[in-house]
């Protein structure tokens, strides 16, 4: 290790070919080599040892509405950020819509890359939006660096940002298909949506039976259908109906190139729990029943799901009313999504690395950057999470670096305490303490 900058030494390191004990060396902000535990380190060398203390590789979330600029009083790139980076996340992707303008032309994300300059405590990708009339836009926004294209088949909740039709999409996904994009949708059919019961008020019930599971399950069923026409590559958002996951199984099998995301609120919270008026927990999809969530971990265990990410959607508090069919929809859980999701796996046999495939390794692959980004390995970026997996804490909003500090998890306990994160060979976060910002802006490489 004479060459070694930094070497980081964990008596547990979760690395490609399994979980041991491991001196890893780093130079110029990537990993050189991961050595056994005791290799001798050269003079003049830094060396931090966390003992028994879990190192991972940095978190990728793929799916993470910042908001800024235009609705920053929800939430920022400061802030989401420093979340970010206390919950061992090290690489984000923000969502095109919530902020003002959306990432919907080259312009427009100009404008959010010169916003996040000097702001992102952690790296930071953008993806595009697919709204009606913008096909046009979607090759010059893949050739400036957006991972992919967002688009909505119901209401996204801001006008800006309006959902497209089956001919919309159609149109959409053969431009994207030509230079073979990625095309990520929010799959709720707005026909299933109409004909629901729309109740309104405090009944988290009533809530629920506004957005069926058949919503989820006829708009995948399109998107699948559109994806075999055109052998093009689509990912399913925040699945949260158990009903899909036999379409997506067998469109897999049959070819056509899909993935499936779900989120740690659809793994750890259920409907059976969520209070009258606890608007807290409103997103859409919908928190479902516990029955429900049995059959998403069991997909995870499968395959059939293949990542885990948040859908941070923050608001200011007066949003989140106790009417939940007028309260905003989105659950903030940046800073808890590792300890909520390894409190829960762990509780159900799974171990670290399989969390680790979730919510690192296979979000880095899904943008691309899995040669850089999500595993533990020689020429990787040198981003960790450093976690003490056996200790708990209680959710205190106060203790949360979100803008606002709305939570779904206020007073839960959870098992996994970030100790801290590093990115690219630097800590960044450690016991509540920040650097200056030191996150990078990325782009889709060809």
């Amino acid at each position: 290790m004479s060459d070694a900058e930094l070497v980081l030494r964990s008596t547990r390191v979760i690395t490609p070919e399994g979980t041991r004990a491991a001196s890893v060396a780093v130079s110029a902000g990537r990993i050189t080599a991961v050595l056994p535990y005791d290799a001798p380190v050269a003079a003049g060398t830094g060396l931090t040892d966390v003992g028994d203390d879990v190192l991972l590789p940095g978190l990728v979330d793929t799916h993470v509405h910042v908001n800024d600029p235009g609705r920053t009083e929800w939430e920022g790139f400061w802030t989401a950020t420093r979340a970010a980076a206390a919950g061992g996340i090290t690489t984000l992707v923000d969502m095109p819509l919530n902020s003002l303008p959306p990432t919907t032309t080259v312009d427009h994300l100009c404008t959010k890359r010169a916003v996040a300059v000097g702001q992102a405590h952690v790296d930071v990708g953008f993806w595009g939006g697919a709204l009606p009339g913008n096909v046009k836009d979607l090759r010059p926004l893949h050739d400036a660096g957006v991972f992919g294209f967002k688009a909505f088949l119901s209401p996204s909740g801001v006008d800006e940002f309006p959902p497209l039709d089956q001919d919309g999409m159609a149109r959409s996904l053969a431009e994207i298909a030509s230079f073979d994009g990625l095309l990520i949708v929010h799959a709720e059919d707005p026909h299933e949506l109409a004909a629901a019961p729309q109740h309104g008020g405090p009944r988290y019930a009533d809530f629920l039976a506004s957005r069926p599971r058949d919503a989820e399950d006829t708009a995948i069923a399109h998107l699948l259908a559109q994806a075999r026409r055109l052998d093009a590559r689509v990912h399913v958002l925040h699945l949260s109906s158990s009903d899909a996951l036999p379409l997506i199984a067998a469109a897999r099998a049959d070819g056509v190139r899909v993935t499936a995301e779900t989120c740690p609120h659809y793994l750890t919270l259920t409907a059976e729990e969520i209070p009258d008026g606890a608007s807290e927990f409103k997103c859409c999809p919908p928190i479902r029943e516990a029955a429900n969530r049995d059959l998403l971990w069991q997909a995870l265990a499968d395959g059939t799901i293949d990542c885990v990410v948040t859908d941070h959607s923050p608001s200011t508090a007066d949003l989140k009313t106790a009417d939940f069919a007028t309260a905003w929809g989105g659950i903030s859980g940046l800073q808890l999504s590792l300890a909520a999701v390894w409190t829960e796996a762990r509780r159900r046999g799974h171990d670290l690395a399989d969390v680790v495939r979730w919510m690192s390794t296979r979000t880095a692959a899904l943008v691309g950057l899995g040669a850089r980004k999500g595993a533990i390995a020689p020429g990787h970026d040198a981003d960790f999470a450093v976690l003490a997996p056996d200790e708990t804490f209680t959710v205190d909003p106060a203790h949360l670096q979100h803008r606002n500090r709305v939570t779904a998890y206020a007073g839960k306990s959870l098992y996994g305490v970030v100790k801290s994160t590093w990115l690219r060979g630097e800590r960044i976060a450690a016991d509540g303490e920040f650097g200056v910002p030191k996150g990078r802006l990325l782009s889709r490489t060809p």
